[in-house]
C-alpha cells in the first residue's frame, strides 16, 4: 500500500488503507505501507496487527500531500520494494504524489500496479485540469483501477481517459476492462445505535468539513427555516478532527470548528438568534464520532460532490435517519427507505428535512433494524476478498513492456506526451545507475516478517507475565507522541499497545 494519506492523519482514505491491509494480512498476505513522514515520525513503525509502515523523509506541502518530484523517491522505493520482496503496489488517492511515483517506478522492478480512486473531481478549474493530466499519465500504464462507487468509476474513466478503441469498430471507444468498483466499508460494531430517544425533541447532526464543496451554504440557508417551522428541532454541528502539529498530535480549536465556512455559520446563528438551537461542537476525534451521532435522530448531509460518503454510512449504522443531497455516489449507499434525497437547492433540502422530521416524530424509523441491515450490506472481509480477486487478475495478466509504455505515454498529446516520455526514459536511466551504485546483492533483504498469529502469541505471553505482576503491557517505539491503540482482541482484559 502506498499513499500520502495514512496514520497519524485521520480520514476516509487513511482508514480504508489500514482496514484493507489488516484484512489482507488475515487472509495470509504480506502487506506493508509506504507513506511520507509526519513530524518526527520517520523510519519504520509497526501498527496492529503487525502492519509495517515506512515513513519516508518527505515533507507535505498541503493537505498531507507531498510535492510531485518523480525521481527523488526512486532510491527509497527501490530499496524498500526489493528488500521486502514486493510483488504488487496498490496506490491510493489521486492527490497522492508518492502513489503516482510508486506506479511510475514499479515497472522497472517487474512489480504490478493497482490504483484506487476515492474522490470525485471536476474538469474546468485549474487545479482539476493539472491533477487530471497527472492522473492520465499515471493510469496509462497501470494494471488495474478500483473505484469506490459506480459514479466514481464514471468520473475516473473520464478524468483518466481509461478507454481504448473498439477492435471491431475503430470509430468507437470502449472502457478498459481493468476498471473495477469495490465500495468502502466500516466496522459495524463501532457504530451501534444508542439508547432510544424521546421524539419530543428532534436533534439533527451535521458532521462535515466546513467547506464549500460540503454544501455548508445550503445548511446556512435551510437551518433557520427548519428551526422556524419546527420549534422542537435543534442542531449539533461538528467536524472530524484532521489537523496535526509537527509531532503528529491532533490540534483543537476552541472557536467551535474550523474551515472557511465557519464564519458563515456563526453569522447565521447570530442573525437569527439560534445560539440555543444550533450547537457548534468543534473538531471531534474519530473515536468520538459515535457519541456525537448518538445525540441525534437525523443525519444531514448537504455535500455538492461526494464519491461515496462514509460519514453517511456511519450515521445510518448508528441508527440515524439520513437526509442527503442527491450527488455523486450517495444514491448507491443506502436503500431508499433509510435515506431521503434532495436536489442541492434550498427549497428541496427544506422539503426533504421536513419529511424526515415527520417520519422520525411518528416513530417510523427503527434504528436497530437499520443497524442490522448495514451489518449485512458492508463489511471489510468482503472488500478484502474482492480486492484479492483484482490482485489475482493483475498478477495473471501479461506485463506491459517498456516500448508499449512509451507508446501509451506518447498518446497523452503533442505537449504532455513527449514530456512524460522523457520522464519515463530518465527514470529508467536513473534506475540503471542505482543498480550499479547500489547493487541488489548488497541490500539487506527481509527474510522474516511478523505474522499476526506470531505477534499474538508473543503479546499473549507478555500479557500473562505482566498481569501476574499487575503491570500494563506497553510496546514502545521510544516516542511519547505515538498513538495508544486500545484493544481487547487477545484476551478479555483491556490493555494498550503503543506504537
Amino acid at each position: 500500500m502506498i499513499s500520502d494519506f495514512f496514520h497519524p492523519a485521520v480520514g476516509g482514505v487513511e482508514n480504508h488503507i489500514y482496514m484493507l491491509s489488516a484484512k489482507l494480512m488475515q487472509r495470509g498476505h504480506k502487506v506493508i505501507v509506504i507513506t511520507h513522514s509526519h513530524g518526527d515520525r520517520v523510519g519504520i513503525r509497526w501498527l496492529l496487527p503487525s502492519l509495517k509502515v515506512y515513513y519516508l523523509p518527505f515533507l507535505p506541502i498541503a493537505s498531507s500531500a507531498t510535492l510531485p518530484n518523480f525521481f527523488t523517491s526512486l532510491p527509497y522505493l527501490r530499496t524498500i520494494l526489493l528488500r521486502e520482496h514486493i510483488h504488487l503496489i496498490h496506490a491510493h488517492a489521486s492527490l497522492s504524489s508518492i502513489g503516482h511515483e510508486g506506479i511510475l517506478h514499479s515497472h522497472l522492478m517487474g512489480i504490478r500496479t493497482v490504483f484506487t480512486d476515492h474522490s470525485l473531481f471536476g474538469f474546468a478549474d485549474a487545479a482539476s485540469i493539472l491533477t487530471n493530466k497527472l492522473l492520465v499519465g499515471t493510469l496509462k500504464n497501470v494494471d488495474a483501477v478500483i473505484c469506490v462507487s459506480h459514479t466514481g468509476r464514471e468520473n475516473t474513466v473520464l478524468r483518466g481517459e481509461l478507454f481504448e478503441r473498439n477492435p471491431q469498430d475503430s470509430t468507437k471507444l470502449t472502457v478498459r476492462d481493468n476498471v473495477y468498483v469495490i465500495p468502502n466499508a466500516l466496522i459495524v460494531d463501532e457504530f451501534k445505535p444508542g439508547p432510544p430517544k424521546s421524539t419530543e425533541t428532534i436533534t439533527i447532526v451535521v458532521l462535515s468539513r466546513l467547506a464549500y464543496r460540503k454544501g455548508i451554504d445550503l445548511f446556512v440557508a435551510t437551518a433557520p427555516r427548519i428551526c422556524a417551522a419546527f420549534p422542537n428541532v435543534r442542531f449539533v454541528v461538528g467536524k472530524e478532527k484532521k489537523k496535526f502539529n509537527g509531532k503528529g498530535i491532533q490540534l483543537t480549536n476552541d472557536a467551535g470548528g474550523d474551515g472557511p465556512k465557519l464564519i458563515d455559520i456563526l453569522q447565521m446563528r447570530e442573525k437569527h438568534l439560534l445560539q440555543d438551537r444550533i450547537e457548534l461542537l468543534g473538531p471531534a476525534r474519530h473515536s468520538d464520532v459515535r457519541s456525537v451521532l448518538h445525540r441525534g435522530a437525523i443525519f444531514m448531509n448537504t455535500s455538492l460532490t461526494e464519491s461515496f460518503g462514509i460519514a453517511i454510512l456511519e450515521a445510518a449504522c448508528a441508527g440515524l435517519y439520513v437526509v442527503s443531497t442527491r450527488v455523486g455516489g450517495v444514491p448507491e449507499i443506502l436503500p431508499k427507505d433509510m435515506i431521503s434525497f434532495a436536489e442541492p437547492e434550498e427549497d428541496d433540502v427544506f422539503r426533504a428535512m421536513s419529511e424526515a422530521i415527520h417520519l422520525v416524530s411518528l416513530g417510523k424509523h427503527d434504528p436497530q433494524k437499520a443497524h442490522e441491515r448495514i451489518k449485512a450490506f458492508y463489511n471489510w472481509d468482503d472488500v478484502a476478498m474482492r480486492t484479492e480477486k483484482v490482485y489475482d487478475a493483475v498478477i495473471k495478466s501479461p506485463q506491459i513492456d517498456l516500448w508499449q509504455r512509451m507508446q501509451r505515454t506518447m498518446e497523452l498529446g503533442p505537449f504532455a506526451g513527449p514530456i512524460y516520455t522523457i520522464i519515463l526514459i530518465v527514470d529508467c536511466l536513473f534506475f540503471l545507475f542505482l543498480e550499479w551504485w547500489m547493487p541488489r546483492e548488497d541490500l539487506d533483504y527481509v527474510n522474516v516478517h511478523w505474522h499476526p498469529s506470531k505477534l499474538e502469541q508473543v503479546l499473549y505471553k507478555s500479557l500473562c507475565i505482566n498481569v501476574l505482576f499487575g503491570q500494563q503491557v506497553l510496546i514502545s517505539s521510544r516516542k511519547e507522541s505515538d498513538v495508544a491503540i486500545p484493544t481487547t482482541s487477545l484476551t478479555g482484559i483491556d490493555h494498550h499497545l503503543i506504537f
